[in-house]
């Protein structure tokens, strides 16, 4: 069973989920005074404002942190545009709603951001899992 923890401020509530983290600190280096990966908890839900907060998640290049709205039976975070983007030495993310399929045939629909391996070395193909980090991947 996949760990979920969830941060709210009686607005919103971020959602983490750390199976899906890439550890890209984007979150961290984006949102220093929410984000603090070596505290526990790691996410100081009231060191910024609630737009700050949904802002920096929605830069989430896997998807690891989502949020929701607290207002009864508001469950959903808003769309996004589809829009791809090339990190330097990093995966490519593809910010939307998208349909994957696997070579298999069977397909997986994606949400908010999806992070695509370009080191060639996830073992989480076709999605980035960080090791292009350890890989030292230029690109």
């Amino acid at each position: 069973m996949s760990k979920i923890k969830e941060y709210s401020n009686n607005v919103v509530t971020v959602v983490w989920e750390p199976k899906k983290c890439i550890h890209s600190a984007i979150c961290a280096k984006g949102l220093p005074e929410v984000f603090q990966p070596k505290d526990r908890p790691w996410i100081k839900i009231d060191a910024a404002s609630t737009n700050n907060i949904i802002e920096q998640v929605k830069k989430c290049p896997s998807g690891a942190l989502s949020y929701y709205m607290n207002a009864e039976g508001d469950k959903t975070s808003e769309s996004l545009e589809t829009k791809v983007e090339v990190l330097e030495n990093g995966p490519l993310l593809v910010y939307g709603t998208l349909q994957v399929t696997y070579k298999d045939g069977s397909k997986e629909t994606k949400n908010k951001t999806t992070a695509f391996c370009r080191c060639g070395a996830s073992s989480n193909k076709p999605f980035c899992d960080g090791t292009h980090v350890k890989e030292a991947f230029k690109g």
